[in-house]
């Protein structure tokens, strides 16, 4: 069982700019603050990822997101919020409101709302993180802490330990604007 007192902790971490490890639904992640360059900019050098992959924010719930959110139509509103919280990322248009580190060559950024108990915890301290899956590129995702910490040994700020989510698959990725799915859950 992980502590308010562990959550804050890894909250405090982010907001100096850290990176953390995490448990999410189906597997490990690793976040940081996505409004903090040089920590997005570790975080992806630790997966070896390039940046102009974009990454995904994963929020506590959907007002986290309203910067983004506030002029999109009301159909597209909806398929939101009726598929949140839950293992469904979108991919909503960004409309330069985010920066290049965090939606790389892309007029979409990816947007999730957890329905995992600890990430909604550490976001509603945090506000939204990037969220990725915690291996090094050409990895499986780890799906405990030790491999975690095996992947990247004495290299995260913290690793907030837990349970995993019971999830099989990671998130389903759609397109909110087509309604169309990038990869299958």
């Amino acid at each position: 069982m992980v502590s308010r007192w562990q959550v804050q902790q890894a909250a405090q971490v982010v907001r100096r700019g850290g990176v953390i490890g995490y448990p999410t639904e189906a597997v490990w992640g690793l976040g940081c603050d996505p409004w903090d360059e040089l920590a997005v900019e570790r975080l992806l050098a630790l997966k070896d990822r390039p940046v102009h992959k974009g990454l995904i924010l994963v929020a506590a719930d959907i007002e986290q997101f309203d910067f983004l959110l506030d002029d999109l139509p009301e159909i597209w509103l909806a398929r939101l919020a009726g598929s949140w919280p839950g293992p469904n990322t979108w991919l909503v248009p960004h409309q330069h409101r985010l920066p290049e580190w965090i939606t790389g060559q892309h007029d979409s950024v990816a947007l999730r709302v957890s329905a995992h108990p600890l990430v909604r915890e550490l976001c509603a301290l945090t506000g939204p993180l990037v969220s990725t899956s915690a291996n090094p590129g050409g990895r499986p995702a780890a799906r405990s802490r030790l491999r975690v910490e095996q992947y990247f040994p004495g290299q995260l700020d913290k690793v907030l330990g837990g349970a995993l989510g019971g999830r099989k698959n990671p998130s389903l990725i759609r397109d909110l604007i087509s309604g169309d799915v990038v990869r299958p859950s």
